[in-house]
């Protein structure tokens, strides 16, 4: 019995036998569903990835403002659509360490000021014209651009001059930069034709998947590019992104079959999920976070008071108990976490303490309620979060009034548009990126408007500071500055948490964002 079904599990593994089938002689064999599905599962690994077919992905995270114009991706759809269409210098291995794609090779000198990149030969854009290192410099030079209001902005303010040497690129910086080629990883730096700067929004990359139907907030078409460079990338003949911004409604669409594999599955219905036949639930801890908002140069949060008042009053451990499910950890009013090697380790926990929180409140002079905006598209479980928080300000005595923005619109709307709101981040691969993405004054995406001149000088000295000891102890005082004056109340890193339907192999474990890192639909495919 068992060497005639290992023997046709293989055929289900070629798809030259349907899993329907299978499944059935196995059962005529007495043998239960979950052992069956794992001798599929067991020959498809050994048989490598089979080519072709459809593969769909339900995601929260789309919007009808969404473009097709790099600098303005923010939200998981954009972003994802970028991975599989879009090709940058480099990218990140699970490990994240830096993979060479556009760049086949990467050289800085000795006091890491100048950076050389060599153009691989032999890539297309989607149009089937040559990418060139002309290309190169002018997608730089965009992103550079502040009237472009790309959010990669924070990231290129350090270049000096970008030049063309040969099949080069050559990035002269202001200062010194170790970290300088992670930089050039952030997923809105995508090669465009002449960068992008004719029409940003035309959709042509030189990814392995290129857009065949695009309509925002709906749906996402986009075909295998014949003419990519990496035969081992990407192995459907099509993917498809399905805009599915309901968590119950993405769960059906798994369950159903209507898609393979789904983002934010909320913590509270992961077990229920683990029960269904033929679905994987796939969660890991990561560097992503889900923040609390304020803007620092807008009252009443121009008072660094009621600043510290709101952050005493959230209970991180109810947080993460109630709303993560135990699926992260707690955070500490920083975006950085264990998971960054610099982490400042021997940073007090800042505790939920009532007291403080009334104390801090009353010497602000604010009197009434707080508006803090938010939306289930935020993070999962975001207006629940909403709501506790909620009850912990009570109970020192600061009244916060919740106000729940629909989905659609929310990222252009109200997030980095509205004094107090929730979000999210995915983290980035190191401190200097995150920090500088995120909290440098120059930053499109300071979503905190934290202004601090000092921050700002230990984040550029910190970039040419060799010495790893001392580079982390500026990390450390930049993260007790964030700490104590900022306008980010970080309560929790959460753990992605993703899911697939049946019959979907090639998962690979990634810290670094959601489904895979952002790369599921290009390293998975289906065994039938």
């Amino acid at each position: 019995m068992n060497d005639e079904l290992n023997g046709m599990s293989k055929y289900v593994a070629l798809g030259k036998l349907s899993r329907r089938d299978f499944l059935g002689r196995a059962s005529a064999l007495g043998v239960g569903v979950a052992f069956a599905n794992g001798l599929i599962a067991t020959a498809s690994r050994a048989a490598g990835p089979l080519k072709g077919g459809t593969l769909k992905a339900g995601m929260q995270g789309g919007s009808s403002t969404d473009s097709l114009d790099p600098a303005t991706w923010e939200s998981q759809v954009p972003i994802m659509l970028g991975y599989q269409i879009g090709e940058g210098l480099v990218s990140f291995s699970p490990s994240l360490e830096i993979v060479p794609r556009i760049a086949e090779e990467i050289g800085s000198s000795k006091d890491a000021k100048t950076w050389t990149f060599k153009i691989r030969k032999g890539v297309t854009f989607h149009n089937g014209k040559s990418v060139t290192p002309e290309d190169v410099v002018a997608t730089l030079e965009r992103h550079s651009d502040e009237k472009s209001q790309s959010g990669a902005l924070g990231v290129m303010t350090g270049i000096e001059k970008i030049k063309v040497d040969g099949g080069n690129v050559v990035i002269s910086l202001k200062d010194a930069n170790v970290d300088f080629a992670y930089l050039m990883g952030d997923y809105h730096l995508m090669i465009q034709p002449n960068g992008g700067k004719d029409n940003p929004s035309e959709g042509i990359f030189c990814g392995p998947y290129k857009v065949v139907a695009n309509s925002p907030g709906v749906r996402h078409v986009l075909e295998k590019y014949d003419g990519y460079w990496n035969s081992d990338i990407g192995h459907a003949s099509t993917v498809e992104i399905i805009v599915i911004n309901d968590a119950t409604a993405r769960v059906s669409a798994l369950q159903s079959g209507q898609v393979n594999m789904i983002n934010r599955v909320e913590p509270k219905i992961v077990g229920l999920i683990k029960r269904v036949s033929g679905v994987t639930v796939r969660s890991g801890s990561g560097r992503g976070f889900y923040p609390f908002n304020m803007f620092c140069n807008t009252a009443p949060f121009n008072s660094n008071d009621l600043r510290l008042a709101l952050k005493y009053a959230m209970n991180r451990k109810e947080m993460v108990d109630q709303i993560l499910m135990g699926y992260g950890s707690i955070g500490n009013d920083i975006p950085i976490n264990k998971a960054y090697p610099l982490f400042p380790d021997d940073l007090e926990q800042r505790p939920f303490d009532p007291e403080k929180a009334a104390f801090h409140y009353k010497k602000s002079g604010h009197s009434g309620s707080i508006l803090l905006r938010t939306s289930d598209v935020a993070f999962p479980g975001a207006v629940d979060a909403a709501q506790l928080y909620q009850q912990s300000c009570a109970q020192a005595g600061i009244t916060l009034d919740i106000k729940r923005e629909p989905g659609d619109g929310y990222w252009s709307e109200v997030w980095n548009k509205q004094p107090f709101s929730t979000s999210y981040w995915g983290g980035r691969p190191t401190q200097d990126q995150m920090y500088t993405a995120a909290y440098y004054s120059k930053a499109e995406w300071n979503d905190t408007r934290f202004f601090n001149e000092k921050f700002d000088q230990l984040l550029v000295a910190a970039r040419s500071e060799f010495d790893i000891v001392k580079r982390k102890g500026m990390y450390r005082d930049m993260a007790t500055i964030l700490q104590a004056e900022g306008g980010l109340i970080a309560p929790m890193f959460n753990d992605y948490i993703d899911a697939t339907g049946p019959g979907v192999e090639g998962w690979v474990e990634d810290p670094s964002y959601e489904l895979s890192g952002g790369y599921a639909l290009q390293r998975c495919w289906l065994a039938a």
